[in-house]
């Protein structure tokens, strides 16, 4: 039977390329001299943090950061940016959430839209990614066309494809 798979992965690798390449940027743009930026990623916790003098520098590294990111292939909906806050010496920072694996909650609503247009293909929640089986690979591409235009919010992958 057909299936495969619908996962939500960060190629971390990649991830700290585009950190490198935002550090580059940083370091040749004028407006950026002698300034204070720090780009960190913690790939066990999910987590990134960025720190700058002031908040407009923090919008710059954002833009500079997300725009990296995009060339080495990992969409801007993976960045959960948390509000902008004081940091000690008048700097700012800001905590990102890497988003990576699907949530329980927008696993069950995928099953519910997937269930909801009435094709003949089940899908099952495996973990942190969701399964999808049916008889024809027709629907099973069905499926991922209505997924892909649905905009959840969350980068999707549709991986282990089999036949």
């Amino acid at each position: 039977m057909p299936s495969f798979d619908i996962v939500s992965r960060v190629n971390f690798a990649e991830l700290d390329n585009a950190l490198n390449n935002t550090r580059k940027a940083i370091a040749a743009r004028f407006d950026f001299r002698g300034a204070t930026a720090e780009l960190t990623v913690d790939p066990k916790e999910k987590k990134m943090k960025v720190v700058a003098d002031d908040a407009t520098k923090m919008r710059g590294i954002r833009e500079m950061f997300e725009s990296a990111a995009h060339k080495r292939g990992i969409s801007t909906m993976t960045f959960d940016w948390g509000e902008t806050e004081p940091a000690l010496a008048g700097k700012v920072k800001c905590e990102v959430k890497i988003r990576d694996g699907i949530e329980q909650e927008l696993a069950k609503s995928i099953v519910k839209m997937i269930k909801d247009t009435k094709m003949k293909v089940q899908a099952s929640i495996q973990g942190d990614e969701l399964r999808v089986t049916g008889k024809q690979i027709d629907d099973l591409q069905a499926v991922m066309k209505m997924l892909s235009a649905a905009g959840l919010g969350v980068p999707l992958q549709y991986v282990n494809m089999k036949s």
